[in-house]
């Protein structure tokens, strides 16, 4: 984890100062809540949840997903030197550029300029008035390329939000580095590394539609361009709880997932937050990278030391880590690197109780799960943490939760059985208290989902359940 940042304190003031309103449930933290290592010692906000608990399906008054990833959609939008690409997996490429453009890489000091061409999506009407909202998208970006994400919404006041960045993106690290940007806010909302929140949701304001813009750069005089297979947005807005009701076991079932312990890397790459003390977040995302059997080359592991075990990992952390939030839990990015490997798809959602993901699991989908606790309140963990991620693969007979936990001290000890109601309750609040006695945020809910794009019909409408295909 590196250390604390400015940024950092201020969320974790506000969480405390809105958690001592919150008690009633009515009063929301800022976001912010991030990947991070058990032993973390900053406590930062994070996001609400949609949770609904009592094993319902999911609620569409608490969450609202809308994914462009069709010709039709590509077609759809407005393009300014763009165009769509039919195929098995449509895309959106650089057709014609509209300009240049010099950027400075804030990380690195170097100026360079690019071409860039660029598509805004239709206005989507959230069927959630939104107090947050996380893009996701899925990208090819080849040496020479890069994209920027931007996202600009209506309030329910009728005003509009500027044109927030949402992230500046590359697979690789050699033309610019991959960046969240802080201190973007219009006094009513602003962007928390990779969430959009309205900044008082007490006072009942509201982002009621959004639209996203894609800016695709390349190299001036090439024929580079990136490809951009899917692009779009979770909105939710969730009230606060310290507690969800409990849900119904449902079947068993568990499915069979590389187990890869983050502590096992402690000390490998301290230029990447620190280590693999902090890289739950990619630890997670290779498991299910290579659940649906993709895995990055002998040519692509050619840069990690020979003496690593697990060189995969040391690649995850590289490739998902934010330059500007300085740690590999940047959820967004996460999900781009894992559809970085072939006819991959993967995005930032929420989900509203354990029914969710054993539907899910049932269907053969591990997720990736955002959780924050104190030691006493997970048992078996051994480690009490402010944000972290770990995959669930599976339920017992009795409902129990199976996870492989990254936070484990070698590969053999990664497989966990957690008791379900702790577990349900410890990733589906919004609101916790810390070893203190403060109140902190809850992660609420949030994970990522990855899979192929060849899916069996079962696969299908689990994941169309969620309003993900």
């Amino acid at each position: 984890m590196p250390p604390a940042t400015p940024r950092r304190t201020v969320l974790a003031a506000l969480a405390a100062a809105a958690g001592t309103a919150a008690t009633t449930g009515t009063a929301a933290a800022a976001p912010g809540a991030r990947a991070a290592d058990p032993e973390a010692r900053t406590e930062e906000p994070a996001r609400a949840d949609r949770a609904t608990g009592g094993g319902h399906a999911p609620a569409p008054a608490l969450v609202d997903n809308r994914f462009w990833s069709t010709y039709t959609d590509w077609r759809c939008g407005t393009a300014s030197g763009t165009r769509a690409v039919p195929g098995h997996r449509p895309g959106l490429v650089i057709d014609s550029p509209t300009g240049r453009t010099a950027y400075t890489d804030p990380h690195t000091g170097l100026t360079g300029t690019w071409e860039h061409a660029s598509w805004t999506s239709p206005v989507h009407t959230s069927s959630v008035p939104a107090t947050e909202v996380i893009a996701s998208w899925n990208a090819h970006t080849p040496p020479g390329t890069w994209l920027q994400v931007e996202l600009r919404g209506t309030y329910g006041d009728g005003t509009t939000t500027p044109w927030f960045v949402m992230g500046r993106w590359a697979a690789g690290d050699t033309d610019i580095r991959r960046t969240s940007v802080d201190d973007q806010s219009d006094g009513k909302a602003s962007v928390w590394t990779d969430t959009f929140a309205i900044d008082d949701p007490a006072s009942g304001l509201r982002l009621v539609s959004y639209r996203l813009r894609l800016t695709l750069h390349r190299k001036p005089g090439t024929t580079l361009t990136p490809t951009v297979w899917r692009l779009g947005a979770m909105a939710s807005d969730v009230p606060d709880r310290f507690t969800v009701p409990a849900s119904e076991p449902g079947p068993d079932r568990e499915l069979t997932v590389p187990r890869y312990s983050q502590n096992t890397h402690v000390g490998q790459y301290p230029e990447y937050d620190n280590g693999g003390e902090a890289w739950c977040s990619p630890t997670s995302s290779q498991m299910i990278v290579e659940y649906w059997d993709r895995r990055p080359t002998a040519e692509d592991l050619a840069w990690v030391n020979p003496d690593f075990a697990d060189p995969q990992v040391c690649h995850a952390a590289r490739f998902t880590y934010d330059y500007q939030y300085a740690g590999c839990g940047n959820w967004p990015f996460n999900a781009a690197y894992a559809a970085t490997y072939p006819d991959m798809n993967a995005v930032v959602t929420r989900l509203s109780s354990l029914t969710d993901l054993e539907t899910l699991i049932r269907a053969g989908i591990p997720a990736i799960t955002s959780q924050s606790f104190r030691k006493e309140e997970l048992t078996g963990a051994g480690y009490g943490t402010s944000g972290h991620l770990m995959t669930v693969i599976g339920f017992t007979p009795t409902g129990d939760v199976i996870a492989n936990d990254p936070a484990s001290p070698d590969n053999e000890a990664v497989r966990r059985v957690y008791q379900r109601r702790e577990w349900e309750n410890i990733w589906l609040r919004t609101k916790r208290y810390d070893a203190n006695g403060k109140v902190r945020s809850g992660t609420g809910g949030v994970c990522y989902l990855f899979w192929p794009t060849r899916l069996t019909g079962t696969q299908r409408r689990a994941l169309r359940s969620l309003g993900l295909v």
